[in-house]
C-alpha cells in the first residue's frame, strides 16, 4: 500500500516538473526570446527604411552642381537564408566566394534575425539583372538608396563628399544616425549636413514565402514618409569655376573670386584637384586611399588652409592703416636708392628697382620695398610710445582686414594665417626694446606674416568697397524660400576712412594700365602683382585685383606656387577671368593664353620637412635684425604659433 502511494507521488512529481519546464520554456520563448517573433514577422512583414533624397546644390544661375542618382543596397537577414546557388549570386553582384563568406559572417555577427547590408551601392544595371532572380535567394532583398552625382566634375574641395557614418558620428548625433546612414565629411556637405540630410521614413511591407512584396501593411497606415533634404543655391558661377580650373590645370595653387557688394564667392579653386565622382560608388574606398596618399595633396583645401606670405597685397593694407593713423598721406614722399637701410646701417632690405623719390600712389604702382620700410618704421618707431606698444596698435589695425583670424566662411577647418603678437617678439629678443629693424620684413608681407588666398581676395573686396566687407560665403540661399543666413548680410567696417582708399586705388589702377599683358579693353581694373618669396625654390606668382574701378563687380586673388613672378601666370589668369565675367569674352593674346594653358606640369614637389628640433634651434638663435630678414618656413610657423 505504501509503495503504491509512493509511486503515485513520484508520477505526479514527474508530471508537475514536466509542466513547469514547459511553462518556463513557453515563458522564455514568448517573453524573453524574440527570435521566433522576429522570424515570424519577417516572414510576413518587412520594415524597410526609406532614405530621403539629399538636398541638391545649384550654382548661382540654377545650374546643377550636385544631384542624386539611384543605387541599391542588397540586404540580408541571415536566419531566413535557405541553401541556394551562391556562385550565381556572386556573379550577379561582382564578388567572389571568399567575399561572399566574409560578408555573410559580418551580417551574422551583426544579428542573425535583423536585416543588414550585404553589398552596398549596386548600380541600376546590376539591380536590373539581380531583380529577375532575387526570388531564388531567400533572405535577400534590395533597398533603394541615392548617392551623389557631379555632372560637371568640378569644385571638389568646395562641395566635399559624404561617407557612411561611424560609431562616433552616431554617438555625436544622439543616435539620430543609424549604421548604414550617410553623412557629410568635408566641404559644403559637412557644413550644411543638418539641412542636406533630410529625414528618414519607414515602410511596412507584406511579403510572401518567396520574399516578394505583396503591398503595404494596413494600406500604409503605419508607414512614415521620408522628407527630402533642403536644396542649396551656391554663390559659385559654374562657368567661372570651370574656367578657373582649366587655367590652373597642372599647377599648384588657388583662385578665389568674390562679389564685393555681397561677399558671395564666385569661384573657389584649389589645385591639384580631383574628380568628385571618385568619392562615389563601390570603388570609393580605393579612390580615397589613392587621394590620401597622393604627394600633391588633392584633398587639401588650399584657398582656406594653405597659408602663404602675402607679399605685395600686404603693402595695400599697410598703406591704408598708416594713413588712418596719421603717419603718412597721399603726398608723403621717400627716396628709394634701391633698398631700405635699417638698424643704424647694420641691415639692408633690397628693392626691386631704384625708384628715386616717390609718393604713395607711385609706391603702390612700383611695389617699392623701401617706401614701405619707411612707413613701417614710422608706425613703430616714431610714435610717443614703446615700439612693442606701437606694434600692438599696428597689429590690431591690420587684423580688422580679416588677417590672423578666420573670416567665418561656411566651410570647416578654415585657417587663420599668422601675425605674431608683440609679446612673441619681446620673448624672442629678451626684452621690449626692439623696434622696426628687428622684424622689418613684416613691412612687405614677408617674414612671419602669412595669410590665405581667401583673405587676399577679401582684402581686394574691402578696397573695392572703400572700407568694409561682408563675410565671404559659398551658399547664397537655402531652400525654396531663399533664406540667407543673417551673418552673411552683416556689414563689417575695417576702421579706415573712405578718402584714404583713393591714392591706393590710383596706384593699383596704374599697375594694370601700364601693363599691356593684363589690361582689359574698356574696363578699368585695379590690381597688384606680387612675388611671394619662397626659401625652398622658385617664388610664388601672385595677383589680386578688383574691377571695374567704379561700382566694382568682382574681386579676385590668384596664387600659383613655384612658378616665378606675379605677371607670369597669376596676373594673366586673373585678367582673363575678370574679363570673362564682366564681358563674357577673352581678348588676351593667344601667346599668353597658350602659355597659361600649356599642358606641361608646373607642380614642383614639396621640399622635405625640416626636423622640429633643428627648427627650434634656428628660431632661438635669431636674435639680430639681419637674421630676422630671413624668410620663415612653414615648419617654423608651427613653432611660432606654439611660442605665441
Amino acid at each position: 500500500m505504501n509503495s503504491f502511494f509512493e509511486r503515485k507521488y513520484i508520477i505526479q512529481g514527474i508530471f508537475i516538473a514536466a509542466a513547469l519546464l514547459l511553462a518556463l520554456r513557453l515563458f522564455y520563448l514568448q517573453i524573453v526570446d524574440d527570435s521566433y517573433l522576429l522570424s515570424a514577422n519577417n516572414n510576413v512583414l518587412r520594415k524597410v527604411v526609406v532614405y530621403p533624397a539629399r538636398g541638391v546644390i545649384l550654382d548661382r544661375t540654377g545650374k546643377i552642381l550636385v544631384q542624386n542618382e539611384p543605387v541599391y543596397d542588397l540586404m540580408v537577414t541571415p536566419r531566413e537564408v535557405k541553401p541556394f546557388d551562391t556562385l550565381a549570386l556572386c556573379e550577379l553582384i561582382g564578388i567572389d566566394k571568399e567575399g561572399f563568406d566574409k560578408r555573410f559572417q559580418k551580417a551574422v555577427g551583426f544579428s542573425p534575425y535583423r536585416a543588414s547590408i550585404f553589398e552596398k551601392q549596386l548600380s541600376s544595371q546590376t539591380y536590373a539583372r539581380l531583380q529577375e532572380m532575387l526570388y531564388q535567394f531567400r533572405g535577400f532583398y534590395v533597398q533603394n538608396r541615392t548617392v551623389r552625382s557631379y555632372p560637371d566634375s568640378v569644385a571638389a574641395q568646395f562641395l566635399g563628399y559624404i561617407n557612411e557614418v561611424t560609431e562616433k558620428d552616431i554617438e555625436r548625433s544622439n543616435n539620430f544616425y543609424r549604421p548604414g546612414d550617410y553623412i557629410g565629411v568635408s566641404g559644403v556637405e559637412r557644413a550644411y549636413e543638418e539641412l542636406l540630410r533630410g529625414q528618414r521614413g519607414v515602410q511596412n511591407l507584406m511579403v510572401d514565402a518567396f520574399n516578394r512584396p505583396k503591398g503595404h501593411f494596413m494600406d500604409g497606415k503605419y508607414d512614415t514618409l521620408a522628407v527630402a533634404g533642403e536644396g542649396l543655391v551656391s554663390s559659385l558661377d559654374l562657368e567661372m569655376q570651370k574656367l578657373a580650373e582649366k587655367f590652373m590645370k597642372n599647377k599648384r595653387g588657388s583662385v578665389v573670386a568674390i562679389e564685393p557688394s555681397t561677399g558671395e564667392i564666385l569661384a573657389f579653386v584649389s589645385t591639384p584637384s580631383y574628380d568628385p565622382n571618385m568619392m562615389v560608388g563601390r570603388e570609393r574606398g580605393n579612390n580615397y586611399m589613392k587621394l590620401l596618399n597622393d604627394p600633391n595633396k588633392p584633398m587639401f583645401i588650399r584657398p582656406i588652409q594653405a597659408q602663404y606670405p602675402p607679399g605685395s597685397v600686404f603693402k595695400v593694407v599697410s598703406a591704408l592703416v598708416s594713413q588712418q593713423a596719421g603717419m603718412i598721406e597721399e603726398h608723403t614722399r621717400y627716396n628709394c636708392p634701391g633698398g631700405y637701410s635699417y638698424g643704424g646701417g647694420r641691415g639692408f632690405m633690397r628693392c626691386t628697382h631704384v625708384h628715386g623719390t616717390i609718393d604713395l600712389p607711385a609706391a603702390i604702382q612700383g611695389s617699392c620695398n623701401t617706401y614701405f620700410g619707411h612707413v613701417y618704421a614710422r608706425m613703430l618707431d616714431q610714435r610717443k610710445m614703446k615700439a612693442a606698444q606701437a606694434y600692438g596698435l599696428w597689429r590690431e589695425a591690420i587684423m580688422k582686414f580679416g588677417i590672423a583670424q578666420d573670416l567665418g566662411v561656411d566651410l570647416p577647418n578654415e585657417k587663420k594665417g599668422l601675425l605674431p603678437t608683440a609679446n612673441f617678439y619681446t620673448k624672442r629678443y629678451g626684452n621690449d626694446k626692439w623696434g622696426s629693424g628687428f622684424n622689418i620684413s613684416n613691412s612687405i608681407g614677408q617674414g612671419e606674416v602669412e595669410i590665405t588666398t581667401l583673405q587676399m581676395a577679401n582684402i581686394m573686396a574691402i578696397v573695392a568697397n572703400r572700407g568694409f566687407y561682408y563675410r565671404p560665403h559659398l551658399i547664397k540661399s537655402i531652400g525654396e524660400k531663399k533664406i540667407v543666413k543673417p551673418e552673411f548680410i552683416e556689414k563689417l567696417p575695417v576702421g579706415v576712412e573712405q578718402r584714404y582708399f583713393e591714392p591706393v586705388i590710383e596706384g593699383m589702377s596704374r599697375v594694370v594700365k601700364y601693363n599691356a599683358n593684363i589690361r582689359i579693353p574698356g574696363i578699368e581694373m585695379c590690381g597688384k602683382t606680387g612675388t611671394a618669396q619662397n626659401p625652398h625654390g622658385k617664388h610664388h606668382s601672385v595677383f589680386f585685383a578688383f574691377a571695374p574701378r567704379v561700382n566694382p563687380k568682382i574681386a579676385i586673388a590668384v596664387f600659383v606656387e613655384n612658378v616665378g613672378y606675379g605677371a607670369t601666370y597669376a596676373a594673366p589668369i586673373a585678367s582673363m577671368m575678370v574679363e570673362k565675367y564682366l564681358k563674357d569674352t577673352i581678348s588676351m593674346s593667344k601667346a599668353v593664353q597658350d602659355r597659361v594653358l600649356k599642358e606641361s606640369n608646373l607642380i614642383v614637389p614639396e621640399p622635405p620637412k625640416e626636423p622640429v628640433k633643428e627648427t627650434i634651434t634656428m628660431v632661438k638663435k635669431t636674435k639680430s635684425a639681419e637674421d630676422n630678414v630671413t624668410y620663415i618656413s612653414h615648419s617654423q610657423r608651427a613653432i611660432l604659433e606654439r611660442w605665441d
